[in-house]
């Protein structure tokens, strides 16, 4: 019963999370198809160098919003470890993203314009879209915040993504599963 309503408190700080992230993401969108565009239309670049251009463009303005508005509460004491890890699994993401587009287009031979922004910015972003909301939340945007009290000195460490957002009751349940 206690997982059940732990798991209720959580909801509408996933829920939250989740609509900043998505916010985010629209705007690296409009980023990623306009670059896509302007390189593959309007420079006559080859559709895949265009895609991973516009995906490196949209992955910088993605980290600005995550950074500074989605994930502001994480500990930012850490940050060339949290920016190593968001290229590092941006460029995961860029491979999968473009990795459609390139199947679409040299493996299916679907070579049209309209083709190559379904497969990369419809079934590539979606599937790495995904696979980069688990990564950042799990392992890039994790901060932690130190607490004292009651430990006999000891500091322990509890996740800060956990502590925002909660009633002060939920923070006193939080602390006393701590001390434990």
């Amino acid at each position: 019963m206690g997982e059940r309503r732990a798991l209720r408190s959580r909801l509408p700080r996933l829920r939250r999370e989740l609509a900043k992230f998505s916010t985010v993401g629209a705007f690296g969108f409009l980023v990623n198809v306009a670059v896509f565009n302007l390189c593959v239309h309007g420079l006559g670049l080859a559709p895949v160098r265009s895609g991973v251009m516009a995906t490196a463009v949209a992955i910088g303005t993605n980290y600005l919003g995550n950074r500074y508005w989605t994930y502001r509460h994480a500990d930012k004491s850490r940050i060339h470890r949290e920016a190593g890890l968001f290229t590092l699994f941006s460029g995961v993401g860029l491979v999968i993203e473009n990795g459609a587009l390139a199947i679409s287009h040299y493996g299916l031979g679907l070579a049209s314009p309209l083709a190559d922004n379904i497969a990369k910015n419809i079934v590539g972003l979606g599937i790495a879209t995904v696979f980069r909301f688990w990564a950042y939340r799990t392992w890039v945007f994790r901060g932690e915040r130190r607490a004292s009290g009651g430990l006999g000195g000891r500091t322990a460490s509890i996740p800060r993504r956990r502590l925002v957002g909660l009633t002060a009751e939920e923070e006193r349940e939080d602390r006393r599963a701590l001390l434990k």
